[in-house]
């Protein structure tokens, strides 16, 4: 094989040791993917949101924003159960930063021990604030150490065809969120969500081990092919395909970021708050739909829009709360959104 040894990382019951969770906090995690299996099931009215930042990153302007969702979800929680994106990892289409947990600080090389202790740590803040976190896996190999620390995980559109991400899904005992594929095919989002719910065997840690099938697979949305995929002849059509599959406690979330806010092949992050509009309006009229959108994911920040990193300029980078991947909107205007949402949404 073609690869040079950097260094052999600690043992993660290290860093989980220097970074533990209070018992408080363990058990609000038990509850909150409770909530959210009771969300999908159907029993917990309350719509899912998934917001956060793209990425994240700094770790100050994340906890900076954390506590202004605390603040925000004391107004909401009786009409929307909010889990707050902390994604560490990031998929690339070619190349590019992988996130935080691969590379901390972006103008020094990558350094995955200092990226899991940096990651590690957040996340526990995050927690004992008293919000529950998402995160996308995207490498399978070294969730220990951070899964246990989600609410909510999802697999990504590159990653939601590949078997060893169905099988860990399979796995899994929270809720997740698989994808539809970047090429948009409804079908293909929902055959994921038939092998995530179906037993497997394969290997983890050297042992042969069969998985148990996770009920509470669902499907994001997100669009394919630079265009949207929220319709309602797009709902309907995934109905279809899971009522043909049998499919357990039938959800869907819907991304309004990514393809479904596409203009002209280009992403308007703007247009976040229309799209749940639209779909809210969708539902008013169609109570078989409704039972089906469970809630949506945002990309949101402190500071709206996202900017670009000149590794030769570091003094010139943006810390205090602005994307360095995809553009978010801003923390006002989650919050206006969100406020109205959970004014309205009881009504339909």
């Amino acid at each position: 094989m073609s690869y040079t040894v950097i260094k052999k990382l600690p043992p993660i019951e290290n860093v989980m040791a220097d970074f533990p969770l209070s018992l408080a906090a363990e058990e609000r995690i038990v509850q909150d993917r409770l909530e959210i299996k009771s969300i999908l099931e159907g029993n917990d009215k309350r719509l899912l949101i998934i917001v956060g930042p793209c990425s994240a990153w700094p770790k100050e302007a994340v906890l900076d924003y954390a506590k202004r969702l605390v603040a925000l979800n004391k107004k909401v929680k009786h009409a929307l159960k909010l889990v707050m994106r902390v994604y560490i990892q990031k998929p690339r289409t070619t190349k590019g930063w992988l996130g935080p947990i691969n590379q901390p600080d972006l103008f020094v090389e990558p350094d995955i021990e200092a990226g899991i202790r940096y990651t590690r740590e957040m996340m526990v803040k995050v927690i004992e604030l008293g919000l529950p976190i998402a995160d996308e896996a995207l490498f399978t190999h070294n969730a220990r150490g951070f899964l246990e620390l989600l609410s909510w995980v999802a697999i990504g559109a590159r990653s939601s065809e590949d078997q060893e991400h169905r099988i860990f899904a399979s796995s899994l005992d929270c809720a997740v969120g698989m994808k539809n594929p970047t090429h948009g095919s409804l079908k293909i989002g929902v055959n994921s969500i038939v092998a995530a719910q179906y037993p497997h065997v394969a290997v983890f840690d050297n042992h042969e081990i069969q998985t148990h099938g996770n009920p509470y697979a669902h499907l994001v949305l997100r669009g394919g092919n630079h265009a949207p995929n929220y319709s309602t002849a797009h709902l309907v059509e995934i109905k279809q395909h899971m009522q043909a599959h049998a499919i357990q406690n039938p959800s869907v979330m819907i991304d309004v970021s990514h393809d479904n806010c596409m203009v002209n092949e280009k992403k308007d992050h703007r247009l976040q708050p229309k799209i749940i509009f639209e779909v809210i309006e969708i539902l008013k009229n169609r109570p078989d739909l409704k039972s089906l959108v469970k809630g949506f994911m945002i990309e949101s920040f402190i500071k709206e829009g996202s900017q670009s990193v000149h590794l030769e300029e570091p003094e010139k980078i943006d810390l205090g709360g602005l994307s360095i991947t995809d553009p978010c909107l801003n923390f006002e205007e989650t919050e206006s959104l969100l406020l109205h949402l959970a004014k309205v949404y009881p009504l339909c």
